[in-house]
């Protein structure tokens, strides 16, 4: 068996700058993902995606280690965030109009049967009502701005104004959704601690 592969440390789009904003090409990658919608303050749904993902993400790394011989790091959790009308996402922040997919990255080598292996694994003894509903996905997302925020999840909206800002003013237009990585555990650290990588695709106009 080879190292252990850490894919925060080998891929560039898992570190980004604080204070400034990044340009930068972001591979397709593949993706444990489970959809939703309402304040993940307040949604059932939103807790019960996070315990169907991770099961089944830990699963298939064990899976992965002991079978295939190619052991990794479970990857953090990530958000794609948007609204039918994004001004309740970027200037209201009306998070019961918000729509939201969780995810966390898997490596190629993982596919639909290894899935399906561990979700029968994990469903004998009982796991998330939402475990059918995870998918695996690939993202391919290409030119991207992003940053580091360090704070607290509502204090994200002053941030991602000026990734926004900076896109106008390099004459790129947005595309695709708004991507956070959540660097931290958000069950262990402080708000004022937490670090989140904001991220945006965006294309020449």
């Amino acid at each position: 068996m080879g190292a252990k592969v850490d894919f925060k440390r080998q891929i560039e789009a898992y570190r980004a700058p604080r204070g400034r904003v990044q340009r930068i090409a972001v591979p397709a990658l593949q993706y444990l993902m489970i959809d939703g919608h309402g304040d993940p303050n307040t949604s059932p749904r939103f807790a019960q995606g996070i315990g169907a993902l991770f099961p089944l993400a830990y699963k298939l790394k064990f899976h992965s280690k002991n079978e295939l011989r190619r052991d990794y790091v479970v990857m953090p959790l990530e958000g794609l965030w948007w609204a039918e009308d994004m001004g309740a996402f970027t200037v209201r922040r009306d998070k019961s109009q918000w729509l939201w997919t969780l995810m966390t990255m898997v490596p190629d080598w993982i596919d639909a049967s290894l899935l399906d292996l561990a979700r029968q694994q994990i469903g004998a003894s009982g796991a998330s009502p939402l475990l059918d509903q995870v998918r695996l996905e690939r993202l391919e997302e290409g030119t991207c701005l992003q940053t580091l925020h360090v704070g607290s999840f509502d204090d994200e909206g002053g941030v991602m104004g000026q990734l926004h800002a900076h896109a106008a003013d390099a004459g790129l237009r947005l595309t695709g959704r708004h991507h956070e990585i959540y660097l931290s555990d958000i069950r262990r650290s402080a708000p004022d601690k937490l670090r989140t990588i904001l991220r945006q695709p965006v294309t020449v106009t």
